[in-house]
């Protein structure tokens, strides 16, 4: 497409159309050109609506019996560092979660653990096209929330890690959703360093780069943060 033609409005509608494919085709490596305003205007609205419209708190992803597990070996695992980081001192690590709230806390995995427990077998999304089937045990973030008591200013989640600076936003609708947990367990088994030990966020509702691993910090904001990905181009709703 030449960078000077002007879009009519049959051009927008099959934009609107494919944009979701278009942005991540732009998301990994596509640099877009003459479209990326119009492309990341058209994210924005989608990201809008996903979160206004379409999320739920009563709209549940369907569970699967541990018979459809996707065999370990077949389900990928990512990380900034490789190998996968991990702690020297696990027995000192401790989530921090702070920001606009009331009752600010850390959190030792035992602390985490003792919470109201969540465990599902769900498919995993990637953006790259696969799925696949796993369990994951965990505490939902709205347990801890209920905890640290999120002021009026509370609008938005941040997730930061120890993998080389990686971290996400999150709307607070999406992470107060039932299915989001902060997992510590993976096939009934304590979180290895290749899915994220020893603690993870996670949720059937997205796709997996919002799926911070490796966390340390989580933080209520009033501002929408970005996120590794996302800063690169990835849809920041990334709802499923």
């Amino acid at each position: 497409m030449a960078e000077d033609r002007s879009f009519n409005r049959r051009d927008l509608l099959r934009l609107g159309l494919t944009a979701g494919a278009a942005s991540l085709a732009g998301a990994c490596g596509w640099q877009g050109g003459p479209l990326v305003p119009v492309l990341r205007a058209v994210s924005r609205f989608n990201d809008a609506v996903g979160e206004k419209v379409l999320l739920s708190g009563h709209r549940l992803a369907p569970q699967y019996p541990v018979s459809a597990r996707t065999p370990e070996r077949f389900f990928p695992a990512y990380s900034q560092l490789h190998p996968p980081p991990q702690l020297a001192e696990p027995s000192a690590w401790t989530l921090e979660v702070g920001g606009h709230v009331r009752k600010p806390m850390r959190l030792t995995l035992e602390m985490l653990q003792a919470l109201p427990r969540v465990t599902y077998t769900v498919k995993h999304h990637c953006v790259e096209g696969w799925s696949a089937i796993a369990t994951w045990t965990g505490a939902p973030v709205s347990s801890l929330a209920a905890l640290v008591e999120p002021t009026e200013e509370a609008r938005y989640l941040r997730f930061d890690t120890f993998d080389r600076g990686y971290f996400n936003g999150w709307d607070l609708k999406s992470a107060m959703h039932p299915q989001t947990i902060l997992a510590y367990a993976f096939n009934d088994r304590l979180l290895t360093p290749a899915h994220g030990a020893p603690l993870r966020l996670y949720s059937p509702i997205k796709l997996g780069y919002k799926l911070t691993k490796y966390l340390t910090k989580m933080g209520f904001t009033s501002e929408q943060s970005g996120g590794f990905w996302e800063d690169q181009g990835y849809p920041w709703f990334a709802g499923v």
